[in-house]
Parts: C-alpha cells; sequence; structure tokens
C-alpha cells in the first residue's frame, strides 16, 4: 500500500509541475505580449472592415491553431485555415510530413492555390521557425500583398539555424506582428526521472491562448466601429444553425472548407 501511495504521489507531483509551469508560460505572455495581440488585432479588424478574410497556416501540429480558430462556436466566421496537403496530421506515415515541412517550393505552391489577396491578414505559425513551408508561406503571402501576423517561440527559434535557403527564420522576414508564445526550446517542459526527453507539450495551449485573445479584441474592435462581428453561435444552442446560416452566406464563397 505504502508502494501504491508513493506513486500516486509522484504522479501527482508531476502534474502539479505541468501546471505550475504552464501557468508561468501564460503569465509571462500577459505580461510581456498584450502590446502585440492588440497590435495583430488591429490589423485583422481593418481587414475584415475591408471585406478580407483571415488565413491561417501551421504545419503537423502548429496547424492545430488554424483549426482551432476555424468554424467553431464564438469564433469568427471569415477565417480561411490552410490545411495543406501532407503537413496535417492525417497523412500516413505521419512521419512523412516532417519531410514535406523541409522541402523548399512547397510553401509557394501552397500560396499559390490559397486565393489569399492584398486584403486579406495572413497568420503563419511556427514553433522552431526554421523549416522551409511556413518560411515561404510568409515570404509568398508578403508578395500577395496580405498582411503578416506571426506565431512562434522567440527563444527557441533564435537557438537554431534556419533551413531555408535564404538563411533566414519565421520571426526575421518582416512580418507586421511577431508573437511569441513565450516557450523553451523543445516545447516540453517536464522531466521524468528515467527519461533524457521531456514531456508536457505547451506550444498549443500557449498559441491558442494568444490567438484567441487576439480575435476576442478584433470582436470589441469592430463593434467599436459599429461593425456587427461576424461570430459563430454554438451549434448545440437552439436557434444556432439558422443564425450561423445567415452569417455564412457572406463569407462561403472565399472560405475554402465551408
Amino acid at each position: 500500500m505504502t508502494n501504491v501511495i508513493k506513486i500516486e504521489w509522484e504522479i501527482k507531483m508531476l502534474i502539479n509541475d505541468y501546471f505550475r509551469k504552464v501557468n508561468e508560460i501564460l503569465k509571462k505572455i500577459v505580461k510581456t505580449q498584450v502590446g502585440s495581440i492588440i497590435k495583430a488585432a488591429d490589423i485583422i479588424a481593418k481587414s475584415i472592415e475591408g471585406g478580407g478574410v483571415v488565413y491561417v497556416f501551421g504545419a503537423t501540429h502548429a496547424g492545430m491553431i488554424a483549426e482551432e480558430l476555424f468554424f467553431r462556436a464564438g469564433g469568427l466566421i471569415p477565417v480561411n485555415p490552410i490545411l495543406a496537403s501532407g503537413l496535417t496530421t492525417l497523412e500516413r506515415p505521419a512521419s512523412n510530413t516532417s519531410k514535406i515541412e523541409k522541402l523548399e517550393g512547397y510553401g509557394k505552391i501552397i500560396i499559390e492555390g490559397s486565393g489569399i489577396t492584398d486584403k486579406d491578414v495572413l497568420i503563419v505559425h511556427s514553433v522552431s521557425g526554421r523549416n522551409p513551408a511556413p518560411i515561404e508561406v510568409a515570404l509568398e503571402g508578403k508578395k500577395k500583398g496580405s498582411k503578416l501576423v506571426i506565431l512562434t517561440n522567440l527563444s527557441f527559434s533564435r537557438s537554431v539555424k534556419s533551413r531555408h535557403s535564404s538563411g533566414k527564420r519565421l520571426f526575421e522576414i518582416g512580418a507586421d506582428v511577431v508573437l511569441d508564445n513565450c516557450g523553451i526550446s523543445g516545447d516540453a517542459v517536464v522531466e521524468v526521472e528515467g527519461m533524457k526527453q521531456k514531456t508536457g507539450p505547451t506550444s498549443t495551449i500557449c498559441g491558442c491562448y494568444i490567438m484567441n485573445a487576439v480575435m476576442i479584441q478584433v470582436i470589441e474592435n469592430l463593434i467599436k466601429k459599429g461593425i456587427t462581428p461576424p461570430v459563430f453561435m454554438s451549434a448545440n444552442v437552439d436557434g444556432g444553425d439558422d443564425f450561423n446560416k445567415k452569417l455564412l452566406e457572406e463569407y462561403k464563397s472565399r472560405i475554402k472548407y465551408l
């Protein structure tokens, strides 16, 4: 019985360690990123006011930010996720995604087929910011004239070399706003005795935290401009489907996955 209690206590210790470290990162985000969050929101609100939409790209788990912002209750309707073939967790074998993300030229193909314009905002998420696909997506989006918002881990990205022929990491390519998820190199934060690698990744939690804050500020900005924000109502609330259907009509021609 004593051994069982000891094991349970050690498990709780690790869980609490994870909770504590995630909360530390979230507090750092609040302390350091609010100005950039407000700036990103200003850019997006102006785009939506002018008839633009928001494009969001990330490779594999970084792409979960695109899915987080798209087609969900409480979220903005004019969000177009770029779910590129070979760069989602649906790819099989999943190990192909790491190879595809390193291919130069693919980012250009992704943007050419995206439909993005100079009215739009492009959000690119990459924790390391070193691989060619997200770098090229960002570069090609800029060529199309879109505003560029980068979400990355600055401390991690500064500690590694770019894998793109330009030699630049994502945060170095001239974004309109760079958002830092305030994580650590390698993403995971919990050390387990007997393991070389850490567990407890943080980038998805922190990325969603930041980007949902951006979208909340976008909505407030639009309200202040006298514009009714196009925001989804939960389909599980009575009347939600009919409410959303009316709003979707305005944007369905420009949202690829609707």
